[in-house]
């Protein structure tokens, strides 16, 4: 083959239209790569997250949704002058601008305190101790009620009057008396050590009077 005929074929119509075409369609797939890309990320496009503390969690999740977001409950805590389902937080702070399509979590506000495992406290441990791991799981401290006893240890823990059992669930909300030894001849508490302290005073009264008499 000689270079002309060569060259003809090099720069043939059919050659140089295929290449064309190639570069067409090359031109067009980044064309259309660019506009996908411009669409799916919503370049230039922003959400201005609004404020949902307070609102119900159904209202808080519609106003998102109409603003092209998304929402979901993922938490629960308790404010007792909130009404039950009102959100507490929300994991994107209000003001803040992000693209269509997020998706927020929101915690809302339970319809009654949580219940935690009260702490074996009771014959375990000293009455600061006793009030230290209550306070730090929520627990609210009522009246401590003394009876007699070691000084200062916890012999057992009532709720609403009654003795209750390490490990039972209860609100966090309801006071938790701590009953504690204030000093005496009594070693064990046996639940009616008040009852006891009184019947020995009386003995004890009656005794002194047979004495100076």
């Amino acid at each position: 083959m000689d270079l002309k005929t060569f060259r003809n074929k090099i720069f043939s119509r059919m050659l140089l239209g295929n290449c064309l075409g190639l570069a067409g369609v090359f031109l067009l797939c980044i064309i259309g790569a660019g506009i996908f890309l411009n669409r799916y990320t919503r370049h230039g496009e922003a959400v201005e997250i609004p404020d949902l503390t307070g609102q119900s969690s159904e209202m808080a999740i519609r106003k998102l949704q109409s603003l092209g977001l998304e929402g979901e409950v993922t938490d629960t805590g308790y404010v007792e002058r909130l009404p039950a389902g009102a959100v507490l937080e929300q994991s994107i702070r209000p003001g803040e601008k992000v693209k269509p399509g997020r998706q927020l979590t929101l915690t809302i506000n339970a319809a009654e305190p949580r219940k935690v495992a009260l702490p074996d406290v009771a014959d375990n441990c000293s009455r600061r101790e006793a009030e230290d791991r209550l306070r730090t799981l929520g627990f609210r401290l009522g009246a401590t009620e003394y009876i007699v006893g070691d000084p200062d240890w916890v012999y057992g823990v009532k709720v609403n009057g009654r003795e209750v059992a390490a490990g039972t669930r209860l609100s966090v909300k309801t006071p938790v008396t701590l009953v504690v030894g204030g000093g005496g001849n009594e070693d064990e508490y046996n639940g009616n050590d008040s009852l006891d302290f009184i019947i020995n005073s009386e003995q004890d009264a009656a005794e002194h009077e047979v004495l100076e008499e």
